[in-house]
Order: C-alpha cells, then structure tokens, then sequence
C-alpha cells in the first residue's frame, strides 16, 4: 500500500496541475499580384499587444450601442515590416521573385521556431484581378504561431 501511495504521488508530482497558457504571434505576407510590377508586397508582424474587447460591442435588438473608441486606436504603429518581391514584372509571373520570397519566409519562418514559437495554423486569400481594367490584386497568407507563455 505505502507502494502505491509512493507511486501516486510521483506520477502527481511529474503533473502540472495549473492549465497551460499559450500566446499566439500572427505574421502575414502579402503579395501583390498587380502587373508589370506596380504592387507592393511585404511581410508584416506586429510588435504591439491589442486587447480586442476595447474595440468589440455586443448588438441587440434592444439595444443599439456601439462601442465609442475610435477606429484609429486600432491601428498599431509598432510593426516589422519585411520587403518582398512582387509576383510580376513587365515580362509576366517572376519565378525567381516566388523562390526569392519563400526564402525569406522560410527565414522567418525558422528563426520564429528557433525562438520556441510552433507553426499552429496557416491560412490563405486571393483577391485577384477581375478583368479587362481591373489590374488588382493580391495574395495573402496569415502564419499563426504558438507557444507556452514564458512567465
């Protein structure tokens, strides 16, 4: 019986019983895919902490009120902002500015798990060119890290 208590309570001691917390890190590339190589294309991180329950108001049928800080609160001024390559140039699709980016990504990509941060999601958009006259576009991709908050 002593055994067996000896041996529960080092399993127990072995257990964290608090919950983990983790912090999340969103980095977003976004490349233009507008011709002849007019766009811009960046990767972009933000340094500062928003809370997003400053800038959130519930709506109900009862009640229309709405949230008064101001839209330009929102903005962080506080980011890194690394230089891509756009997707065109005036002789069409640039596989060497493609491979050229992924290896800056990668870069980042790496050093961020280096720093303990794990690759948890990746998510994806176009808005592309809609036509005759349109001209626009881009390509985005959100990379979302996580990892245990460091206390």
């Amino acid at each position: 019986m002593k055994k067996l208590f000896f041996a529960l309570f080092v399993l127990l001691s072995f257990i964290d019983l608090k919950a983990q917390q983790y912090e999340v890190k969103v980095v977003t590339s976004i490349e233009s895919i507008v011709p002849n190589g007019l766009g811009r294309s960046r990767l972009i991180s933000a340094n500062e902490v928003k809370d997003y329950r400053e800038y959130t108001s519930s709506q109900t049928e009862d009640d229309n009120s709405r949230n008064k800080s101001k839209r330009s609160n929102i903005r962080v001024k506080d980011f890194d902002e690394t230089k891509l390559l756009n997707f065109y140039n005036l002789g069409g699709i640039r596989f060497q500015n493609i491979a050229a980016n992924d290896a800056v990504i990668e870069s980042k990509i790496n050093t961020m798990l280096g720093e303990g941060w794990d690759l948890a999601f990746v998510s994806s958009a176009v808005e592309s060119d809609s036509g005759q006259g349109d001209g626009q576009g881009i390509f985005i991709t959100r990379y979302i890290f996580k990892r245990l908050k460091q206390e």
